[in-house]
């Protein structure tokens, strides 16, 4: 579980490091009580899916148990598995940074696990780390092991006979120049880094391999790279190939033989059967290049074919293998699996029909040469076959999604989004299966890379999804086809600059109405079927081969590879007035937030960099209007492609006319992506960032954290589910998340932190019985959790309550180093008898009659606990068995409840706060109509007295047999022999022992489980299944009862004689023969 830290209003001046460990959470409190509350209690409900999993970095196999894996995931951080993938753990989560770009084993220590933190390639998406991380206890701890501002760290090789040698590549800071880049070693484990190889500026080290027969000898790959919003520029002159032959001390360039000029980056792998042979995949201009091959240890290189890798780029790949079964044989991959059998001469694909097409990492295990493990952006893969057949794993819930939308499906909605090279997604936010959510729930939608999502308002049969570049589709969600919308350009107009994820929106005022942007807006009035520019171009209309990228504008013979990049120039973001339809906003990659007040016949531009304290070409992430006052909006800004990870989120309250920060105390780095205002509180606004979700109860003066159930995660968008008050998050490496019910935060002000207890105001709970719909799956059967069954109760306590040996226990703490007085024996003695004060969530129904006490957390702070609709047992209570097995629980019917937190202490109870009133309601209708309730409840209280009588009678008789049995002991201890005494004894113990068959079964038969006739308690089992589910008892249930109850009638008037005549007249005579006395007997 996750602590929730609270950032507060002033915050300390820090000197701007890039250590997000060191400033995320270092940050002052102000005095307010509201700040210095934990919101930890609101937890966030993870869904998922897993069914298409995420981007994979790197995996690494425990060398000496093959079942223990290590998986480095591109943005959802470190993962375990002790048993080859059926089931997972993640490790890294507690720690301030979820990019991942490496795995390493220390060859030398198993338990020592190394981490490389931010992505290893130079994709437009990627997130960024804060350096390598070391566990020593096979990652159930972390300790940051420096190179801090490093970002991206390509590999990580531990010296194979000295743990504190350890060599690290990193490419170093994506988006700016500078940073920690470049070869870096450390003798000492770790505790200091020298760096010998790479510059200041943009040019770091992609890949490192070592000779294994001596380590000293290492190979590195330079990599000369730099990305901005408008280009990508993949290589440079300080590109290549270098070779170190004292451990990485010094080095030397190898040329003979390798391609000169601008180099792009390169992948290395050496021979481990004759490591003089090393392979290097090598980029150049216009993804050209091709692998090359040494024989001599580099000292002479010779290219062996034209491979290169392929498809996004091999920016994005450019993974190289040597094979530790077959000497020559190597492994390139990319979007697909190329493998080569000579050296690199000629390359061949490998079958991967059925795995994802974007591979990244490759595993190996010793001795098993048709054994494959591959990482992929679809997750991971295993081929026990030499790739004949693959086994997916579907059980790592990973999945990077960009945006989300939701709908008003009744009676749970639904939660749609796309995703990273994984298509769109639909699937429920809940289930009525009591095993929750499973990936057999989701399905794609549509393919590609998938991006904004949208739900026409009021009808979810009408969906909207898009792949890349604003390839736009409208989804009928009961035929389940997709039509192509994307507007395109009239005749001599030119292309269309769509953004990459381009920006769709249904109008609130018009569901049919819907609005999508290029470089332009486009409106429909009918759902995409044809479309109208209403406006003209709105960016700056830049060139982007004319934007500066390291540093100066470069020549059209340099590495430009803009392949798998946005159009520049284009709209990010649009917003409508909820208020005034005429009221519309755009935004763009190129720093200009645009707006109309007349449906678009006009639009006045305002550069962002003309707001205080936002630079000039910011990027605007999302654009709201408010929700209740037509003039007032809301921009999320992001700088970090060019370098920048502060957070930007301003406010206009012109119609976009003029804007100011509301950043408040957000602390940097911190990239801010989307944001969404309360539907029922205006000042209450909701903030998805690159570490977690932040709230703020006042329109922006202060922001906290809400951490509950959540990961050190990036959310790239949120929506609220307005029937529900759910705000939903769409993740970038976990899935999707569900605050359930936010509503609590609406009243949660300085006013109510003053209260002694404050019991919030629930949602209705629906009334059902939960399916029960799979079983037997396996442990790698992957669920997510629906939110707890019945209705959840949100509150606060100012106090705790705490016994008498807690409230000494505080003070003597209190006391530091001062004497501590002794208590005395009488006070310690009531310590010891106290009964621990307890607080209940007391449920009453309509008439007043309390149906359930529920137990509340006595600490201070805010607490959420769940009723499940269970009824507090009216079975008969036996005091040697209080807690006696239950026949059944009985559910509390449909119908207006009231809760109340009722405090008890020292024998006193008393109301903490107000009462409040909710609906259970009947989750749907089914295809038979229920009984009525009243004759539910009829039924109910029925059985309930019958089964408290039959209840009574078993323990009547099995006290009735206990004393006749004492009795015959007795008689055997007497003064007198009486035979005809015993003989009515054992007669006694006969009828007792008769009766008992006749209410639970033959005992021979019970145990062996034969069949038998219908029994006392088969009637009760069998009238039971009516008092609980949502349809009533039927006419069955009912019988039985009838019959149990007319069977039982002579059975209890048999039982009541022999207690009440039969042994008070035994023990009369018993006493008489001077029998020993019985407890429990008149004698």
């Amino acid at each position: 579980m996750m602590r929730l830290k609270v950032i507060g209003f002033w915050m300390i001046l820090l000197t701007f490091s890039f250590s997000v460990q060191a400033q995320k959470r270092s940050t002052l409190t102000e005095s307010s009580p509201l700040l210095k509350q934990d919101f930890s209690a609101f937890k966030f409900r993870n869904i998922g899916p897993a069914f298409t999993s995420g981007r994979i970095a790197d995996i690494a196999i425990h060398p000496s148990n093959r079942n223990i894996w290590y998986v480095a995931t591109a943005s959802g951080g470190v993962w375990k598995t002790v048993n080859s993938g059926t089931t997972w753990t993640p490790i890294f989560d507690e720690q301030p940074v979820f990019a991942i770009g490496c795995v390493t084993i220390d060859p030398n220590n198993p338990n020592r696990i190394w981490i490389g933190t931010g992505e290893n390639n130079g994709g437009r998406h990627i997130s960024f780390g804060d350096g390598v991380y070391l566990s020593e206890d096979g990652g159930r701890t972390w300790t940051n092991m420096g190179l801090k501002d490093s970002q991206h760290i390509g590999k990580i090789i531990v010296h194979p006979s000295n743990s504190n040698v350890i060599y690290v590549a990193s490419q170093g800071p994506l988006w700016n120049k500078g940073g920690e880049r470049g070869f870096y070693r450390s003798e000492d484990g770790g505790k200091t880094w020298s760096k010998t190889l790479g510059d200041d500026e943009w040019t770091g080290v992609a890949d490192i391999v070592i000779d294994p027969r001596n380590p000293e000898v290492i190979y590195a790959a330079t990599w000369q790279r730099h990305r901005t919003v408008a280009a990508y520029m993949g290589g440079g002159e300080k590109g290549g190939i270098h070779k170190s032959i004292d451990g990485g001390k010094t080095w030397t360039e190898l040329q003979n033989g390798l391609p000169s000029g601008v180099t792009g980056k390169i992948g290395l792998a050496i021979s481990p059967q004759n490591p003089d042979y090393v392979y290097a995949a090598i980029e150049q201009i216009r993804r050209s290049g091709g692998v090359y091959l040494t024989k001599d240890q580099g000292a002479s290189w010779e290219k062996m074919s034209d491979a290169v890798s392929g498809a996004t780029g091999p920016h994005y790949y450019q993974e190289l293998y040597a094979s530790p079964h077959d000497f020559g044989t190597i492994y390139l991959i990319d979007v697909r699996m190329q493998v080569s059998y000579d050296h690199g001469k000629t390359f061949s694909l490998l079958n991967t029909s059925a795995t994802h097409s974007d591979s990244h990492s490759l595993n190996f295990i010793e001795g098993e040469p048709d054994f494959l493990l591959l990482g992929t952006d679809g997750g991971i893969y295993q081929t026990l076959d030499g790739t004949k057949t693959w086994r997916y794993f579907d059980n790592l819930p990973i999945t990077q999604y960009y945006k989300v939308a939701v709908d008003d499906a009744e009676p749970f909605y639904n939660v749609f989004g796309g995703t990273q090279d994984n298509g769109s997604h639909g699937g429920p936010s809940r289930t009525d299966d009591e095993d929750g959510i499973s990936n057999a729930h989701w399905s794609r939608v549509l393919g590609g890379d998938g991006h904004q999502s949208a739900v026409e308002p009021g009808n979810p049969e009408i969906g909207y999804a898009e792949s890349q570049q604003g390839y736009l589709n409208r989804l009928d969600r009961l035929t389940g086809e997709s039509v192509f919308i994307q507007p395109q350009p009239a005749a001599g107009e030119g292309e269309e600059r769509f953004n990459w994820d381009s920006p769709i929106l249904p109008s609130q005022h018009v569901p049919s109405t819907l609005y999508f942007a290029s470089h332009r807006v486009w409106k429909s009035t009918n759902r995409g079927d044809s479309w109208t520019p209403i406006s003209g171009d709105l960016t700056k209309k830049k060139e982007r081969l004319e934007q500066p990228i390291m540093g100066k504008n470069q020549s059209w013979d340099n590495a430009w590879d803009v392949y798998a990049m946005s159009n520049f120039s284009s709209i990010t973001s649009l917003g409508e007035s909820p208020i005034n339809a005429n009221i519309l906003y755009a935004g763009t990659d190129d720093g200009l937030i645009q707006s109309t007040v007349n449906g678009g016949e006009t639009w006045t531009a305002v550069e962002v960099g003309s707001i205080p304290g936002v630079p000039a070409n910011a990027f605007v992430n999302d654009i709201r209007a408010d929700l209740f006052d037509e003039n007032t909006a809301y921009v999320v800004l992001d700088n970090h492609k060019e370098g920048d990870f502060k957070p930007y989120v301003a406010k206009s309250t012109d119609a976009g006319k003029t804007w100011k920060l509301i950043n408040g105390n957000l602390p940097s780095p911190l990239l801010t992506w989307r944001i969404v205002q309360d539907h029922v509180k205006k000042e209450l606004l909701f903030l998805a960032t690159e570490f977690g979700i932040y709230f703020t109860p006042d329109g922006g003066k202060n922001w906290i954290e809400l951490e509950g159930g959540v990961p050190t995660i990036s959310f790239r968008d949120i929506t609220i589910q307005r029937r529900e008050n759910d705000l939903v998050g769409a993740s970038f490496g976990r899935g999707f998340f569900i605050l359930d019910d936010i509503s609590p935060l609406r009243e949660i002000t300085e006013s109510t932190l003053n209260q002694t207890a404050k019991l919030f105001e629930p949602r209705d709970g629906y009334w059902y019985e939960p399916k029960d719909t799979q079983e037997y799956m396996g442990d790698n059967y992957w669920t997510a959790p629906n939110p707890e069954f019945g209705v959840t109760f949100t509150y606060f306590i100012k106090e705790g309550v705490k016994t008498a040996k807690a409230e000494r226990q505080k003070k003597e703490a209190e006391m530091k180093n001062q004497s501590i007085p002794f208590p005395g024996f009488e006070a310690l003695e009531a310590e010891m008898r106290e009964k621990s004060p307890e607080i209940h969530l007391v449920i009453s129904d309509e008439e007043g009659n309390i149906v359930q006490r529920v137990n509340a957390n006595t600490s201070a702070g805010f607490h959420r606990t769940a009723w499940d609709l269970s009824m507090a047992s009216q079975n008969l209570i036996n005091p040697e068995s209080i807690n006696q097995r239950s026949w059944g629980r009985m559910m509390a019917l449909p119908g207006t409840y009231k809760a109340v937190l009722m405090m008890q202490k020292e024998g006193q109870l008393s109301q903490m706060g107000e009462p409040v009133s909710f609906e259970v309601k009947p989750l749907r209708k089914g295809a038979l109509p229920s009984k009525s309730l009243a004759e539910i409840k009829s039924f109910r209280s029925e059985l309930q007295s019958f089964v408290n009588e039959v209840t009574a009678g078993n323990l009547q008789l099995n006290e009735a047999t206990d004393l006749v049995k004492a009795m015959q002991v007795s008689l055997s201890r007497s003064s007198k022999p009486d035979p005809q005494l015993m003989e009515e004894l054992y007669r006694a113990e006969r009828a007792l022992l008769s009766l008992d068959s006749k209410i639970n079964g033959n005992l021979a038969q019970r145990e062996i489980f034969d069949a038998m006739p219908h029994t006392i308690s088969d009637r009760i089992s069998a009238a039971y299944s009516g008092a609980y589910g949502t349809y009533g008892p039927t006419g069955m249930q009912k019988s039985s009862l009838e019959a149990g109850k007319k069977e039982y009638q002579p059975i209890a008037e048999e039982l009541n004689k022999i207690s009440s005549e039969t042994i008070p007249s035994l023990a009369q005579r018993l006493k008489a023969n001077g029998a020993p006395p019985i407890k429990g007997l008149n004698n």
